[in-house]
């Protein structure tokens, strides 16, 4: 992929209360866990990368939360929007929909761009990419004055149908960034039709770009000359530099990145239909694959429509550091608020809001003294306190307390991972549970007996999966432009339309280093029926219609076959395929299991000795019944009465409901 050889390879993860770092090297895998730094992510990840580098090479893949954050809390860039004349007022407009349609006060949404920083060009270009109004130098010079005394150094320029021809775009992005402006222009960020749609995707991009860029600026001035590559929202990794100016389509980076990992840890495990849940210290991330990561192109963000692609993720305010309470009418409520990084749960030594950790560390499911290895140790006096004075206020006895906050997370939980599966037509029960991030491991058995899912797959380096996504990642490149011809086009044809997408693809990855053998073309088409509003992805091969059918039927029960379609964009993903490294070497010492100890778990209301496992003991074809702790660096994984795990030959612990088995019974493959 790189023209030099790469003696390692660093993932870095920033989540909202860990930064997790995975380091393969050879044939050994290292791995680093640290608190986030939210107000400097960058310092988190240049001691993490110090602390397991030091002078090392490596090709660092890197998956950040910068350009989400941006967006979420209205911190991006001030942007000037350049627009046809008569059509300033679309971010304003949107789809004229009532997100609170029964409210009587209804909340604004949030200006992305205020109308005093809208400037509006004489020109117009129709649908067929017809000029029917030429754009003058002298227009050209008065919006350039015009940009510069608003006083916005970055500008989202996005004239109407310039996806068909964007002949004015590039003579607008040409004159502004001569006078030294930062341009993002809708013809390259977003070459589709639907005007509000394509204007948001721009101004989100021309909004969080600048700070990505200095933000990743920084991060490369620390890192030396070591290569540095980010993780896109599609699941694909791209250079820091292309990200910097792309910067919209790192939005989902880090989720990305831990779907990336859970699918590949799946399909080498033999499981090809799988619903991930990553639970965070934040907030908790579900998908579901069905023999492939899904992606989408229909994602809002903080209100506003960002059509790049991106991994459907569904995440809820559920985590972790999720703060319980007691509201105002008496009932217990957990999240969506969050103890984060800083101050974090009480019982990390600073926090005094009672969390989910902190409800675990109460029940015995959490080892005070083997939290991150050891490294980190839970005070479970101040955690006791907190507990037992919440538990007072809520007139309940802390124990049930406590059981009742992990309830209501698991309630929030899973109605996620319904909605990724039960809303869109799958049974759970055909699927597998993937448990991945700091916490998941603690709730899994739970879930997987609320919606009867029968098997749960537990990844190595659970708590760092995202971090080893990305190590995973193939760079990744997505194209897409509106066309709107029948579905009775040829191939013939399509393949000349889809020509200078390819043409633009070969020139682009080849910057990035893939060519040849390595570089996979896919081509797609966005279709529908003829008169609708919204389409569907098909491959495009010589059944493209029929193909279009038989999927429709499968999301909506029934289809037409005597109407006529329409293909409305092409779609082409540029895939340069990434490392494939042994993630199982260095984890297992191949020793026999043997108990650590015995630790008492509250269950149900009652207090019983659960054994205790480490799980680099567990050598491949090692059985355990529930129930009992597997501890490991990263994370603590509950193995719930009634279920049986076993070490597969990847070193995944399956997890199966097994009623008969409620005994602990270890022993060798």
């Amino acid at each position: 992929m790189e023209n030099r050889p790469i003696q390692a390879l660093l993932g870095v993860d920033t989540g909202g209360t860990f930064t997790d770092l995975v380091l393969i090297a050879g044939d050994q895998v290292r791995t680093h866990k640290l608190p986030s730094t939210p107000d400097n992510p960058s310092r988190a990840v240049l001691e993490g990368i110090n602390f397991l580098l030091g002078t090392q090479q490596a090709l660092v893949f890197h998956g950040s939360t910068v350009a989400t954050n941006a967006l979420l809390e209205g911190k991006g860039a001030p942007v000037a929007l350049v627009t046809t004349e008569g059509f300033g007022d679309m971010l304003h407009i949107g789809r004229q929909q009532r997100p609170q349609l029964y409210a009587l006060h209804p909340q604004a949404r949030r200006t992305l761009v205020p109308k005093e920083k809208i400037v509006e060009v004489r020109e117009r270009v129709q649908a067929d990419g017809s000029v029917i109004c030429p754009l003058e130098e002298a227009e050209i010079r008065r919006i350039i004055r015009q940009v510069t005394d608003i006083g916005c150094t970055s500008v989202a320029l996005c004239l109407l149908h310039a996806y068909a021809n964007p002949i004015h775009e590039r003579q607008l992005q040409q004159g502004l960034e001569e006078a030294g402006l930062q341009v993002s222009a809708s013809h390259r960020v977003l070459p589709e039709y639907r005007e509000f749609e394509r204007a948001s995707t721009t101004a989100v991009n021309a909004a969080v770009s600048p700070v990505m860029t200095r933000y990743l600026n920084h991060l490369q001035t620390g890192l030396g000359n070591r290569t540095l590559r980010i993780m896109q929202s599609n699941g694909g990794a791209i250079h820091a530099d292309t990200a910097g100016s792309e910067a919209v389509r790192t939005i989902l980076s880090g989720p990305a990145a831990g779907m990336v990992g859970a699918f590949a840890t799946a399909e080498s495990a033999g499981f090809q239909r799988i619903i991930t849940f990553d639970m965070g210290g934040t907030s908790t991330d579900v998908g579901l694959c069905d023999g492939e990561v899904p992606v989408t192109s229909e994602t809002v963000l903080a209100g506003w429509p960002v059509k790049v692609p991106m991994i459907d993720i569904h995440t809820v305010g559920a985590g972790g550091g999720s703060i319980a309470r007691i509201d105002a009418g008496g009932a217990l409520r957990v999240g969506p608020q969050s103890a984060g990084a800083d101050p974090g749960p009480v019982c990390y030594g600073k926090g005094s809001d009672v969390t989910v950790t902190d409800a675990n560390l109460y029940l015995g499911r959490l080892l005070p003294d083997r939290f991150l290895g050891g490294r980190m140790l839970l005070d479970e006096d101040r955690c006791r306190q907190a507990v037992e004075q919440l538990a007072e206020r809520a007139g309940l006895p802390p124990a049930r307390l406590t059981e009742g906050i992990l309830e209501v997370a698991e309630a929030t939980m899973a109605g996620a991972l319904r909605v990724v599966s039960v809303a869109k037509g799958y049974d759970p029960r055909d699927f597998s549970l993937l448990p991945f991030g700091g916490a998941g491991g603690l709730h899994v058995c739970s879930l997987a007996d609320t919606l009867g899912i029968p098997r749960a797959l537990i990844p190595a380096h659970p708590g760092l999966l995202s971090a080893v996504g990305l190590v995973l990642s193939d760079v990744i490149r997505d194209y897409s432009l509106s066309v709107l011809r029948s579905g009775e086009t040829s191939l013939t044809t399509l393949e000349k339309l889809f020509a200078p997408l390819e043409k633009r693809a070969l020139s682009e990855m080849a910057a990035e280093g893939v060519s040849g053998e390595a570089l996979h073309l896919e081509r797609a088409l966005d279709m529908r029926y003829r008169g609708q509003s919204f389409e569907l992805t098909v491959p495009l091969d010589k059944n493209f219609d029929a193909a279009f059918h038989d999927r429709y039927r499968h999301l909506y029960g029934y289809h037409d076959q005597g109407r006529d379609t329409e293909i409305v964009t092409l779609r082409l993903r540029a895939v340069g395929s990434g490392p494939q490294p042994n993630l199982g070497n260095g984890l297992h010492s191949g020793a026999l299991p043997q108990s650590l100890e015995a630790r008492k778990v509250i269950w149900n209301g009652d207090v019983q000795p659960w054994p205790v496992y480490q799980r680099i003991d567990l050598p491949v074809g090692c059985e355990l019944g529930g129930p009992a702790l597997i501890v490991e660096e990263t994370s603590t994984h509950v193995l719930a009465p009634g279920w049986h795990a076993r070490t597969d030959a990847r070193f995944n612990l399956v997890l199966e409901r097994r009623p008969d088995v409620l005994e602990h019974r270890p022993h060798p493959a």
